[in-house]
């Protein structure tokens, strides 16, 4: 009988796991515009970007263009160029960086409607450089540890590049197949749908490979918003999903995505 029972349990789990979800678009995708922008302490030139939502997935984003977008502080103010045209990404001149105490406001002005959206920057710190590991099957390597997924201080995000389009054996390769982004997480919560994430690929990669690790500091409300973004996303298919629900933002009614401003620490490796 516990057997049995036991059995019943475990088909209940798996049937769980997939849930068929109508994903509604409140207005219209073509009555909502999407932002993406992070401005960073790097003198640099930086770039928010300006879709419209998709009503499917797998649908190509239809860029905003043509809008004018502005940012400004207290003391100081920056038009942005969309560039290429057309395209829907707006740069910054090439001398802009982003300040510690100053709350930056970004006004996108587009057709008749406008919106808007305010953030400041939290410290940066320096930190210890991931590990990484040789795969078990073969020569190639793939990260082992970046770290801790939780700190109720200290919301990160993680940015590690990497770069083997100069190892040797590679060097007549795609140099576009030979690079990767990837992406992980420090939040101040520990969700179950978390924990029991479904489990993403393994990027391998090979000896003499470059490793550029950026730490980004996220202001709580950035924090939130990618919890929120990581819940719909990554993290559903697993054990435990959750309800689908509209993603928070910090930006003005009729946009969704967010704006934000960080501080970046980076350093640089070579996998030996």
């Amino acid at each position: 009988m516990k057997r049995f029972f036991t059995y019943v349990v475990f088909c209940m789990l798996m049937a769980s796991c997939v849930k068929q979800v109508n994903w509604d678009v409140p207005g219209g995708a073509s009555n909502l515009v999407a932002v993406d922008g992070i401005l960073t302490n790097e003198r640099t030139t930086q770039t928010i970007v300006i879709n419209h939502p998709v009503n499917k997935l797998n649908d190509t984003a239809l860029p905003v263009s043509g809008a004018t977008v502005i940012i400004h502080t207290s003391d100081s103010t920056w038009s942005l160029t969309e560039n290429p045209s057309g395209s829907g990404k707006y740069q910054t001149p090439s001398t802009f960086m982003a300040l510690m105490n100053k709350t930056y406001t970004l006004n996108i002005y587009s057709g008749s409607s406008v919106y808007s959206a305010k953030a400041s920057m939290v410290a940066g710190m320096t930190f210890t450089q991931l590990t990484y590991a040789q795969n078990d099957k073969d020569t190639l390597f793939h990260i082992d540890f970046v770290a801790s997924a939780f700190s109720s201080t200290q919301p990160t995000m993680w940015e590690v590049l990497l770069n083997w389009s100069k190892v040797p054996a590679y060097l007549h390769a795609d140099s576009s197949k030979c690079k990767a982004r990837l992406l992980f997480y420090t939040l101040p919560t520990l969700d179950v749908s978390e924990i029991f994430a479904p489990v993403v690929e393994q990027v391998s990669f090979p000896a003499g490979t470059m490793i550029t690790e950026r730490r980004y500091s996220l202001a709580p409300p950035h924090a939130e918003f990618i919890r929120e973004m990581l819940l719909e996303t990554s993290w559903q298919g697993g054990l435990f999903p959750t309800s689908a629900a509209n993603v928070s933002t910090n930006l003005s009614s009729g946009a969704v995505g967010f704006f934000g401003v960080c501080a970046v620490n980076q350093l640089s490796l070579v996998v030996k």
